[in-house]
């Protein structure tokens, strides 16, 4: 790994089949499923996979909105500090 840099210029050593497979991948990954329905169809709603995180279930529908606006907040701020990382990257 010594001859592939660090960062954003790392990008460029990914070949091109790499990038079809990537690209493949997320294609099926959205078309089987990644809409946000159900395997009957229906919509499901927001931040209900079909199954309960252990630390995320409750029964309690404040408990739920809170505990799933904190994952929305933190999903941001990693969403913030990764594009920080490629702005000092960049520069």
């Amino acid at each position: 790994f010594a001859d592939i840099p660090n960062g954003l210029a790392a990008i460029s050593k990914v070949p091109g089949a790499g990038w079809l497979q990537i690209v493949a991948y997320g294609l099926y990954c959205e078309g089987t499923g990644g809409f946000g329905y159900n395997s009957d169809n229906q919509m499901s709603d927001p931040g209900n996979c079909g199954w309960k995180p252990p630390l995320l279930a409750t029964s309690d529908p404040e408990k739920r909105k809170k505990r799933l606006n904190a994952e929305l907040a933190n999903g941001r701020l990693a969403m913030m500090a990764i594009i920080g990382m490629f702005v000092q990257d960049g520069l």
